[in-house]
């Protein structure tokens, strides 16, 4: 492969790794390069994103490498989340929301084993929009980011705690659960949407 082939291709990768990020070893492994090359064209990358013209920026942290907003655009982000026409969530996130609401604290690779599909998106729109954050790391290997509810999550859903959340039936399956919890936050996402003003 070309060498722009493989830095476009580690791109993606970062990219398709989520807050997680991805290491050294695993792009090396993945790519068939070696962990220096893998470096080489990490710094080239990082070089290309300082630039002014670049909005997303390469983060290094607990060993693994991940892609991230620039501080500096950060009011932006914040008009965006307080816009009206993104106040409604997709049915993703919505169900997202549910499983860490009931689950946490969770990891996005045991809320994907509920789901079913990949999470990134739901999980970077929730904690976008501040309903969820990092709440830890779980002790194994990796390390993984444990996530759970926010106090805006509370305040977003009129709950005074987690108490508050209505009791699931016990002793159902995945799907059971992910339907009876998407139809509380459902309901609740609809009446906060018609209560926005036009």
């Amino acid at each position: 492969m070309e060498i722009q082939e493989i830095k476009a291709i580690l791109e993606g990768l970062l990219f398709a790794s989520g807050d997680e990020g991805i290491t050294v070893k695993q792009l090396a492994n993945i790519l068939e390069i070696t962990e220096a090359s893998v470096q080489t064209i990490l710094e080239e990358l990082k070089y290309d994103y300082e630039h002014r013209e670049r909005g997303i920026m390469l983060m290094h942290s607990h060993g693994a490498y991940h892609l991230t907003t620039k501080p500096e655009h950060s009011k932006f982000y914040q008009k965006f989340i307080e816009t009206p026409h993104s106040t409604r969530m997709s049915q993703a996130a919505l169900e997202t929301l549910a499983i860490i609401a009931y689950q946490q604290p969770i990891t996005r690779t045991e809320i994907e084993e509920i789901r079913g599909v990949k999470s990134d998106r739901p999980v970077q729109t929730l904690v976008a929009r501040m309903l969820i954050e990092e709440v830890g790391r779980k002790d194994s290997i990796g390390r993984p980011i444990l996530f759970g509810t926010s106090k805006e999550f509370l305040t977003f859903f009129g709950l005074t705690s987690l108490e508050d959340l209505p009791p699931l039936p016990e002793g159902q399956s995945n799907n059971e659960f992910e339907e009876e919890a998407d139809l509380f936050f459902e309901r609740f996402n609809e009446q906060f949407d018609e209560n926005e003003p036009s």
